[in-house]
């Protein structure tokens, strides 16, 4: 099966969850995901935003890993935001 690719959207998707990873550097905000999925229910999103570039092949390989979708991206100045959702 194919993987999804990302879709940068003009607005942010609603969300139940969120993560500020800004300033931390990979691997560590997957390891903050990873934590919070304990608090998240099925079907909630989660919005995970960052500063580190390399963090989209992070979340990819994670939602490989778990099973979560990765719904959208944004990037916005100097972060991006993930919109991420479990199944």
């Amino acid at each position: 099966m194919a993987a999804t690719p990302l879709k940068l959207v003009e607005t942010e998707p609603a969300f139940q969850h969120q993560i500020d990873a800004r300033g931390l550097s990979c691997p560590l905000p997957m390891f903050s995901t990873r934590k919070s999925l304990e608090h998240i229910n099925s079907g909630e999103v989660l919005k995970f935003m960052v500063t580190d570039r390399n963090a989209g092949s992070y979340f990819e390989s994670l939602s490989r890993q778990t099973g979560l979708r990765l719904l959208f991206w944004r990037e916005q100045a100097d972060e991006t935001h993930y919109f991420l959702s479990k199944p």
